[in-house]
């Protein structure tokens, strides 16, 4: 016995469609459903649009001194 677990999305007509590849070809299966609503917001995945705006209330601040370049040395090699 296999078990899958999927989230799906019930449209206006209030069926659930599933396509579920099994491995199998040309015999009988067994298959039993269980069902839960999720809340509307863990199903559809995050977009840029979302995260505008998310540092309003702390800007980046930059003085007359420009960025430190002891900050790229600390980097150097932390993508090779």
């Amino acid at each position: 016995m296999e078990s899958i677990k999927i989230r799906r999305h019930v449209g206006q007509d209030g069926i659930l469609h599933l396509d579920i590849p099994v491995g199998i070809t040309e015999r009988d299966v067994e298959v039993m459903v269980i069902y839960q609503s999720v809340p509307s917001s863990t199903t559809n995945a995050r977009s840029l649009e979302q995260f505008y705006g998310i540092c309003a209330d702390d800007p980046i601040i930059l003085d007359d001194q420009g960025i430190s370049e002891s900050l790229d040395d600390d980097l150097a090699g932390a993508f090779d």
